[in-house]
């Protein structure tokens, strides 16, 4: 692979970032940007000034969706070190999307480094406050300019920054779920498991009508029977049972969460009994009129963990953990934050040094 290229804005001001930062609203100045084709591979990286893309009406991600991303964090921990969470698990399912799409495939280690030198040029970007983060969106388009269904042959790999605060104006407080039964996401050997634009599309108008009715989010059933529980809209889903641990299993038609992953290893390390397996919506109001269901939570790098105080199916709705937050789903918003920033030890090799303070302060 190529060396990068810089190619850097002047700055005249020092960045201001405001006080509430919101989700996804505000930009950092350059971005990562690189090109595929069939003869060079992925060539030309550099790191360039955030302008607006230049494409033909035909490019074909436009018309046939060829496209995927993924969505990881850059923290400033309590040292002062700047530091990447899982970052080459978001890189490896990257690739995972990106072979069902018939994408070719990025080389993981080199983009890690591509980003750390992306994040050492936007620094001022990296938030200091805790539970505030760097978010990073990397995405590849197929940009052939042909009318035809084939994939692409050209591509182009960017990778955006955004300085970001909670994803849910509620924070913590738990958030009220309805359970869809109008609409499919996503079906077994299709796209559910890949994060590609075209499952963000299928489960719009449904997140649309369920805010409409008062609810953060939607909790899809499987594709076929619409009886077994698979995700949130932005999250996978954990219930607490009496006796374990449950998260609906990967059966193709869910995305494979870095988040729900972190969960399940952090439970397992506290020998907590969880579970990967289907749960169907049945089972789950019937367990909760025996006073089984002691918690519902969700998981997902954007807001980490999200307690469900309300969940709705057809004319059921159960009122979990007394609307309250569930005390596990808290245990393991803290232990994930404070591994991200630091405050206790990465057993698990999740983190992923960036900068150091000497580093950032330069």
């Amino acid at each position: 692979m190529e060396k990068i290229n810089y190619q850097l804005k002047n700055r005249t001001d020092k960045v201001k970032l405001p006080t509430n930062l919101g989700f996804g609203q505000l930009f950092t100045d350059h971005v990562f940007e690189m090109d595929y084709d069939t003869v060079l591979g992925w060539h030309n990286p550099v790191i360039k000034p955030l302008e607006n893309l230049s494409l033909h009406p035909a490019t074909m991600f436009f018309h046939y969706g060829q496209a995927i991303f993924e969505g990881l964090k850059a923290f400033k921990n309590i040292d002062g070190d700047v530091v990447i969470f899982r970052g080459q698990s978001h890189l490896e399912r990257l690739n995972r999307s990106a072979k069902r799409i018939c994408i070719p495939e990025v080389d993981t280690e080199f983009v890690l480094n591509a980003l750390k030198e992306l994040i050492a040029v936007e620094k001022d970007w990296v938030p200091v406050n805790k539970g505030e983060s760097l978010y990073i969106r990397p995405f590849i388009l197929g940009v052939d300019t042909f009318l035809g269904v084939r994939p692409s042959q050209t591509y182009k790999f960017i990778i955006i920054l955004s300085p970001v605060g909670a994803y849910y104006a509620e924070g913590f407080k738990p958030v009220s779920i309805l359970v869809q039964d109008e609409y499919v996401r996503a079906v077994r050997k299709g796209l559910g498991e890949c994060k590609t634009p075209a499952n963000y599309a299928s489960s719009l108008l449904a997140g649309e009508e369920a805010q409409k009715k008062g609810f953060t989010q939607i909790l899809w059933l499987d594709g076929v029977e619409l009886k077994y529980i698979e995700e949130v809209g932005t999250m996978n889903i954990f219930i607490r049972f009496k006796d374990e641990i449950a998260t609906p299993k990967l059966t193709g038609s869910i995305l494979p969460g870095i988040t729900r992953d972190s969960v399940i290893q952090l439970l397992k390390s506290w020998d907590v009994n969880v579970t990967e397996r289907l749960i169907s919506i049945d089972e789950l109001i019937s367990e909760y009129k025996k006073g089984n269901v002691k918690g519902i939570f969700g998981t997902g790098t954007a807001a980490v963990i999200s307690s469900v105080g309300r969940l709705t199916y057809k004319n059921e709705t159960m009122l979990i953990n007394g609307g309250n937050p569930d005390d596990l789903a808290l245990r393991l918003f803290d232990e994930i934050i404070s591994i991200q920033y630091g405050m206790v030890e990465d057993k698990f090799g999740w983190i992923f040094p960036v900068q150091t303070k000497e580093e950032f302060v330069k």
